[in-house]
């Protein structure tokens, strides 16, 4: 008997259960809600029209817990690739998918489609949540209003692509800590710490780093100093695929 072939749609399907058997998964996806859920009822239940927030994007105010739930679907996408090297099972899926990268497209295609689904439907339920507390405020808005559902649309978009390059870290470091302590490091903490410098040249480039263009996409109402939502969304691509790219790249040049 012929061993099975080895197709796509094989190889995706063995990727969505991997996925979803791993305690970890539904850890950090359940932690990623609560913490957007949670902050954005707070913020809803505990805002006064006199109390300095009222300057702060609709959209914004209510998604505040993206950042913290952000953080967690960026560690499940580390977890995702630099996991299976930790436990060796990378070997027995690699030997599984002798042409390699389709693994790595493949983790990545299902990783995307579930921290985008579940980044917009937690943030949509947020939004409307949050406003059951803002509907006599002057932070009251609706889906109907100019940018909002795009920019509801655009906060999950934004985490959906950071922690896209978070698992292209992981997939890259071959590391849980190495590639947790890169994502804090290289895309949390360093373009605040270059924004920090004196230089326009510099302030204008720190507008394209992942965190900044993230930003800049959750918002309804256009931001002072960020990046367009287009050059957000372009730069946040750019920034995926060279994550991608380089795992892809040592793929096909190491043994394992």
């Amino acid at each position: 008997m012929s061993a099975p072939m080895i197709t796509p749609a094989r190889v995706l399907r063995s990727e969505w259960h991997k996925l979803w058997t791993v305690r970890s998964t539904w850890i950090t996806v359940l932690a990623s809600v609560a913490f957007l859920l949670g902050v954005g009822i707070l913020m809803g239940a505990t805002y006064t029209s006199d109390g300095g927030d009222s300057d702060v994007d609709t959209v914004v105010l209510t998604l505040y817990g993206s950042q913290l739930g952000g953080i967690c679907l960026a560690v499940l996408g580390i977890l995702v690739t630099a996991g299976e090297y930790s436990t060796g099972l990378v070997r027995a899926t690699l030997t599984a998918v002798p042409r390699r990268t389709p693994v790595l497209w493949a983790k990545a295609a299902v990783f995307t489609a579930v921290v985008l689904t579940v980044s917009f439907t937690t943030a949509l339920v947020t939004f409307l949540t949050a406003q059951l507390f803002l509907s006599d405020t002057d932070q009251a808005a609706s889906l109907t209003d100019d940018g909002v559902l795009a920019a509801i649309a655009g906060n999950a978009a934004g985490v959906t692509l950071l922690s896209l390059v978070a698992l292209g870290l992981g997939a890259a470091l071959r590391s849980v800590p190495g590639g947790i302590g890169a994502f804090i490091g290289g895309v949390m903490v360093l373009p605040e710490v270059l924004g920090m410098l004196p230089y326009e040249a510099v302030d204008t480039a720190v507008r394209y780093f992942p965190t900044q263009a993230a930003g800049a996409l959750g918002s309804a109402d256009p931001m002072p100093g960020a990046a367009s939502p287009g050059a957000a969304l372009l730069a946040l691509l750019l920034w995926a695929a060279a994550a991608l790219a380089v795992p892809a790249l040592s793929l096909k040049r190491r043994d394992v």
